[in-house]
């Protein structure tokens, strides 16, 4: 059976998925997502991996509304759902690397920055 991941859209018209387990996180963010898309997730705190499909786009060419959009939701879909002013890490897809013989959707990466957002789940 083929992933579904929960599906979204920024107030600025942009797609954003998140993954609802570990093999959805991995399918969406190494098959799915293209090398330019945006790829989220909590600062050191489980929770799902997101994905703002960018059309190509830089996270700097991006309006920040739909940055910090994306953001809220990486952290609704985590282990701080319940929190507020959440860290929450973003990069390019291109810099989100698997782990060799960890399990799927166990990853690192590197050029990230970090926003700091309330959870918020998106209609």
């Amino acid at each position: 059976k083929k992933p579904q991941p929960i599906e979204y859209k920024t107030a600025g018209g942009f797609r954003v998925l998140a993954g609802r387990s570990n093999i959805e996180n991995d399918y969406l963010t190494f098959k799915l997502a293209g090398k330019t898309d945006i790829w989220f997730h909590t600062k050191d705190i489980p929770g799902s991996h997101v994905i703002l499909l960018s059309g190509g786009k830089t996270a700097d060419e991006l309006p920040p509304a739909d940055i910090y959009e994306a953001a809220s939701i990486a952290a609704y879909h985590s282990k701080a759902r319940a929190s507020e002013n959440v860290p929450v890490d973003y990069t390019s897809c291109r810099h989100v690397k698997k782990i060799s013989g960890a399990k799927p959707g166990m990853v690192i990466f590197t050029d990230n920055r970090t926003v700091y957002v309330n959870p918020k789940k998106e209609d």
